[in-house]
């Protein structure tokens, strides 16, 4: 894939690194130079663009017509924004995805406004340590679409109403797949026949309805 990230900053930085990593194309825009420097330095396997990314001659230059995916990452909302309908509405990019700095801008982070992901840092961190705080051992890896399904990850406690039971045998709640079962450093795709033991980590897709149900079988 070939990816443009607007935005060199540590968000920027880190992400091109990892997509560099994983083989992908990838170029940076950034307009401070120290930053422009320290890319150079750090990713050198992408390509840097001085300028602003809020300027169409320099997405153009960045290669725009040809990017599989726009990643939006400076911190400043209104730029973000501001990118993201250029790189949509304009430039009809496949992909673009935005992240959203203060949370009471994230309303304006739509597709509508060009955004097809936004990546609310602090909805993120906030839904995190309330699972943390009131889940205990059930956390929500990922929300997907708006009626709410999740994928979440379950630890199986000693003496559950899961422990030393095979998944068929289990009364899931309506909605419910196993998706994957880590047992140590082993993650395996299960099956009907597959048995969780005491500390074995479940990833299921589940309704907004189904965690609670699924918290209470896992405890």
């Amino acid at each position: 894939m070939q990816i443009i990230i607007a935005g060199g900053g540590k968000v920027g930085a880190h992400l091109a690194s990892q997509l560099c990593g994983d083989g992908e194309k990838v170029t940076i825009i950034e307009n401070h130079h120290e930053a422009i420097a320290r890319l150079r330095r750090t990713c050198p396997e992408c390509t840097v663009i001085e300028g602003s990314a809020t300027d169409p001659l320099v997405l153009e230059r960045a290669g725009v017509h040809m990017a599989d995916a726009l990643a939006v990452v400076t911190g400043d909302d209104e730029v973000n924004l501001v990118i993201a309908m250029l790189g949509k509405m304009e430039f009809a990019v496949p992909r673009v995805i935005s992240r959203v700095n203060d949370p009471a801008n994230a309303w304006m982070f739509t597709p509508a406004n060009g955004v097809d992901v936004a990546i609310n840092q602090a909805e993120i961190t906030v839904r995190f340590i309330h699972e943390g705080m009131n889940l205990r051992d059930m956390f929500t890896l990922m929300k997907l679409g708006r009626d709410e399904h999740s994928i979440v990850q379950a630890t199986v406690n000693p003496g559950s109403k899961v422990d030393g039971a095979s998944l068929a045998d289990i009364a899931f709640p309506a909605q419910t797949i196993v998706v994957a079962v880590e047992r140590g450093d082993n993650l395996t795709v299960p099956n009907g026949r597959t048995v969780l033991r005491a500390g074995d980590e479940a990833i299921l897709f589940c309704s907004r309805e189904g965690r609670d149900a699924i918290r209470r079988l896992f405890a």
